[in-house]
């Protein structure tokens, strides 16, 4: 693996840990989502940490702030991919109270980054 400075950032750190906490919550989701809930939340926590990953390796700060809004956009999918979970029963808010604080922590990370570009 390449030692690169992202790596070290608070958000990115944030960021991996988010996938591993989707993965395991989708874990417990009906088979009958495999292609519905479990495969988009999936992507759209590995696309945070992609676009943040690629974003941290771009020279233009336009591009930079680019691939952070992506990867902040993917977040906010997410989060609307949880709020369809709540509402069909798969999983209770009260359940999720750390993921959520990763989540608000991640956001206001990924806008400073982004605010950090302009």
């Amino acid at each position: 693996m390449l030692n690169l400075s992202h790596k070290k950032l608070t958000v990115w750190k944030y960021s991996i840990d988010l996938v591993a906490e989707i993965y395991k919550l989708t874990g417990s989701y009906p088979s009958n989502e495999r292609y519905g809930l479990i495969s988009q939340m999936r992507r759209a926590s590995v696309s945070i940490v992609s676009n943040l990953s690629e974003g941290a390796s771009r020279k233009s700060k336009t591009e930079k702030s680019r691939f952070y809004e992506i990867a902040r956009s993917s977040l906010v999918e997410l989060d609307a991919q949880i709020e369809v979970s709540i509402k069909l029963k798969i999983v209770q808010k009260s359940d999720l109270r750390t993921l959520s604080e990763k989540m608000n922590s991640t956001f206001s990370l990924l806008t400073g980054l982004m605010n950090s570009c302009n």
